[in-house]
């Protein structure tokens, strides 16, 4: 009702209105826009931290959500872990079972080859009789004389036979000897005492190693349980952070919508005063905004009617990227034409006000071919917060306030936002944007961007 109420104001009525009344209608309509100019300010303010901390908070979210990924991994890897020791346990139990299984054999053995030391034994006693009875065998034969020549060579056989015997039975029985000592020693390294028994703490180091070995493997199992637990708990807790992350993103989400609000009641009311006729701070901005729109317009149908460039290449939207640039720039086949004859336009606007900021002609898509000359400066390498500073020809400012003033076709629009000049610092300004038509047919917008 209000906007209704004013729009029908138009400056005929104020004329006709009595010559009293109209200082105190240009006061209160004249207080009403500087009041509408401080909310537009207030709520783009506002705006802009809310924009601030909703892309915080969105960032913050995705973090826990990897995060929360991650904690799952880990309690996925702690369960293999898990598994794994409980694995390792059961290996470590069959292999004590199988090396005590070979300590029963070694004891046999160690028995076997003390039985094979007491064959050796009596094989040498053996051995030993008879080389005693062939020496007696031996002299009995001599004392036989010539008939007992026979039997002597045969006495004597037997006595080198039954030495060498001996021989080998005191090699075998030192070979036992030494396989005896060293089958001990291996029995009393795999044996493992019983538990009840006072030489416990006498178990063999086989044992006594895969004791060890055993208690490390608890440990491990021990420690990933505990770990599981805890990234249980601490998943729990991610949950409930990332639920109240999505709240939050939600909440700010409403709240830019409510900013967003105001900000369109605070530039309608800017509006309607301006259609009413009555001057405020802001009609200087919009007029000019007006007048540059007719002046480019004017050198674009120029341009097409002198055949400096075809109505095709002038509406071209395929906006080809330069490579490497950061923010992105992007190429179209009327930014030569641009580049040439904008600039005697937007520059002269810069002198209006020492409140003017920029003077650019956007496409209806918000692609700006040429900004102003000091806005013109070639990227450099790797430094983001100066070349989105400095650097802001080629590029599509496609965001709310670019967009909409790129494609408002009303005689036209004022708004307020919030300005990113690169390194994290932003101004708070109005932009008058007038339309652009080429020979009837939409091409862009003008935008005149001042501070208040």
């Amino acid at each position: 009702m209000l906007f209704s109420a004013f729009r029908k104001l138009s400056p005929e009525c104020v004329e006709a209105a009595p010559a009293a009344a109209l200082p105190d209608a240009h006061r209160v309509v004249g207080s009403l826009a500087q009041q509408a100019s401080t909310l537009g300010r207030q709520a783009a303010e506002v705006r802009g931290v809310l924009d601030d901390t909703h892309k915080i908070a969105t960032a913050q979210g995705t973090a826990v959500q990897a995060l929360a990924q991650q904690v799952q991994q880990v309690v996925q890897a702690q369960t293999s872990i898990a598994s794994e020791s409980d694995a390792g346990l059961k290996a470590v139990a069959q292999v004590s079972e199988a090396v005590q299984a070979v300590g029963v054999e070694v004891t046999g053995i160690v028995e076997t080859l003390h039985q094979v030391a007491d064959a050796a034994g009596q094989i040498t006693q053996i051995a030993l009789q008879t080389r005693l009875v062939a020496f007696n065998a031996s002299i009995e034969a001599k004392r036989a004389g010539e008939a007992g020549r026979g039997f002597g060579v045969v006495a004597d056989a037997v006595k080198d036979l039954a030495g060498k015997v001996e021989s080998s039975s005191k090699a075998i029985m030192g070979t036992v000897s030494q396989l005896d000592s060293r089958i001990a020693a291996l029995s009393r390294e795999i044996t493992r005492q019983d538990s009840s028994s006072k030489q416990a703490d006498r178990s063999g180091a086989v044992h006594r190693a895969l004791a060890a070995v055993e208690q490390g493997v608890h440990r491990i199992h021990a420690a990933s349980q505990q770990s599981r637990e805890v990234c249980g708990g601490l998943d729990g807790q991610i949950s409930a952070i990332e639920s109240e992350m999505r709240r939050t993103t939600s909440a700010l989400t409403s709240a830019l919508d409510r900013t967003e609000v105001f900000l369109r009641v605070s530039e309608n009311l800017i509006e309607t005063v301006a259609e009413c006729g009555v001057e405020t701070d802001d009609t200087l901005f919009i007029q000019a905004a007006q007048q540059a729109a007719g002046q480019i317009a004017k050198l674009l149908e120029d341009g097409v009617r002198t055949g400096s460039i075809s109505p095709q290449d002038l509406f071209d939207d395929q906006y080809k990227p330069i490579g490497g640039s950061n923010p992105a720039q992007h190429t179209t086949r009327f930014i030569a034409l641009a580049d040439r004859l904008f600039p005697q336009v937007q520059e002269r606007l810069l002198g209006l006000s020492d409140k003017v900021v920029f003077c650019i002609a956007a496409d209806r898509n918000g692609y700006i071919a040429c900004h102003n000359q000091k806005y013109n400066q070639a990227q450099r390498a790797g430094n983001l917060a100066w070349n989105t500073a400095n650097c802001r020809n080629r590029r599509i400012f496609n965001d709310r306030t670019g967009l909409a003033s790129a494609r408002n076709q009303r005689p036209f629009l004022l708004q307020t936002y919030r300005r990113d000049m690169g390194g994290g610092n932003f101004i708070v300004m109005k932009e008058a944007a007038a339309p652009i038509a080429i020979n009837g047919r939409h091409w862009g917008g003008l935008r005149l961007a001042f501070k208040f």
